[in-house]
C-alpha cells in the first residue's frame, strides 16, 4: 500500500537551526536529542519505511531571527530523490507585510512548491487575522493548498511564558474563519488540535474546503471518538502525516495498524484522500 506523509519535515542541521531558540524545549518535549542528521541518513529512513513524503519549509525568522529552511532548501532536497519527495511544502512569513506575496508567488513559480505550510503559534499569528487576507488573496490565486498547524505544540512547552507564544493563535476556528472567507481555498489542518479536537472536527465536517492530517501524535493517544470517526464521517477528510522528526515510522506506521482500521480505511487515510485533494 502506498502511504504518503503530508508533514515531514527535513530533520537536518538546516531545519534544526531554523528553529531558534525553541530547539532546547522540543528535546525535552520529545525526550531525545533535538539535532540535525546528514539528507542522506534522513532519505534512508523514509525509503526504509516506504514512505512518499511532502517536505515542510520552516520560516519563523521575523519573529525570532532565526534564518529560514526556505522554500529553495526544500525544493532542492525534493529535486534531489524525487522517489521519496514527490512534493514540497513552500513556508512564507506573514510578519514580512507585502514582501509575504512576492515571497509565495516566487516559491509557487520559481521553486515549484505544493502550497504553504503555517506554523501559527510560532509564526505569532492568526490565519483568521484580517491584516493577513492580502497574502491569502495571493494563495488562492495561485491556485495552491495550505497546510496550518491546529492545537498547542511542543514548540516553548515548558519555558517561561512559552517565549512569548500563544497556543490560541492555532484554534481551529481561525481555520473556520478562513474557510469561509476563501471557499476556494483547499485547507489541510495539521495535528490533532488538542485540547480542541471536537471543535476541530465541527470545522472538518462543516467546511467542504477543509480536510485533516494527523501528524505529531501517536495514534494510541487518539481519543474514542476520533477514532470513530476516521472510519465513519471524516472517512474522506483524514489524511496521514508524521511530523517528521518526532515519532519514529516505526512506531507510527505500527500503531496505525494496530488502530483496525481496515484496508479500505487505510487506503484512503494512507494515500486515497491525499490523491484526490492534492493530486497526487
Amino acid at each position: 500500500m502506498r502511504r504518503i506523509d503530508l508533514h515531514c519535515y527535513p530533520g537536518t542541521p538546516e531545519w534544526v537551526a531554523s528553529q531558534g531558540p525553541f530547539a532546547e524545549a522540543l528535546a525535552a518535549y520529545w525526550k531525545k536529542p533535538w539535532v540535525g542528521r546528514p539528507e542522506a541518513d534522513v532519505v534512508a529512513d523514509l525509503a526504509a519505511a516506504g514512505v512518499e513524503a511532502l517536505l515542510v519549509a520552516f520560516d519563523i525568522s521575523a519573529a525570532t531571527g532565526a534564518p529560514a529552511c526556505d522554500n529553495a532548501y526544500v525544493a532542492g532536497m525534493r529535486d534531489r530523490h524525487p522517489a521519496v519527495f514527490p512534493g514540497a511544502w513552500g513556508a512564507v512569513d506573514p510578519l514580512r507585510g507585502p514582501a509575504a506575496l512576492t515571497d509565495a508567488e516566487t516559491a509557487v513559480r520559481e521553486h515549484g512548491v505544493i502550497g504553504f505550510h503555517f506554523h501559527p503559534i510560532m509564526g505569532r499569528f492568526r490565519v483568521d487575522d484580517p491584516a493577513l487576507r492580502p497574502l491569502f488573496e495571493t494563495i488562492t490565486g495561485l491556485g495552491v493548498p495550505v497546510m496550518i498547524d491546529v492545537g498547542t505544540t511542543g514548540m516553548g512547552a515548558g519555558l517561561p511564558g512559552g517565549l512569548g507564544t500563544r497556543i490560541d493563535h492555532a484554534h481551529p476556528l481561525a481555520v473556520d474563519v478562513l474557510a469561509a472567507t476563501f471557499p476556494r481555498l483547499t485547507i489541510i489542518a495539521s495535528h490533532p488540535g488538542w485540547p480542541w479536537i471536537d471543535e476541530m472536527t465541527a470545522v472538518a465536517l462543516h467546511k467542504g474546503n477543509v480536510f485533516w492530517e494527523l501528524s505529531g501524535w501517536a495514534p494510541k493517544y487518539f481519543p474514542p471518538q476520533l477514532r470513530s470517526d476516521i472510519r465513519g464521517r471524516l472517512r474522506d477528510k483524514i489524511m496521514f502525516g508524521s511530523d517528521h522528526p518526532s515519532i519514529p515510522f516505526e512506531r507510527l506506521l505500527r500503531e496505525w495498524d494496530e488502530l483496525g482500521l481496515g484496508a479500505e480505511i487505510q487506503d484512503a487515510v494512507f494515500h486515497g484522500n491525499a490523491e484526490r485533494v492534492l493530486g497526487l
